[in-house]
């Protein structure tokens, strides 16, 4: 029997004013997005990622999340394997 562990990752996403709603549709088709939440405060929209392969993860934030049109900046915070 063989156990996959989930690796996760959370984006928090900061945009240009007035594209959340934009991003956030375009978000919704990347795969392996899992949760997508718009905030108050210093990043605008808060991204959950997952994936069975971190390499996957750096591939989707790399080039699904950060290469968005009005994405102006990104900041990950990765999971700890055995903290969840």
């Amino acid at each position: 029997m063989c156990i996959f562990i989930m690796e996760t990752a959370y984006v928090l996403v900061n945009c240009d004013l007035g594209s959340e709603m934009t991003i956030i549709e375009e978000l919704k088709h990347v795969d392996s997005v899992k949760e997508i939440h718009g905030t108050f405060g210093a990043y605008d929209i808060i991204v959950k990622i997952g994936s069975e392969d971190r390499d996957k993860l750096r591939e989707v934030i790399t080039w699904n999340i950060r290469k968005l049109e009005h994405v102006r900046s990104t900041l990950t915070l990765m999971g700890i394997k055995g903290q969840n």
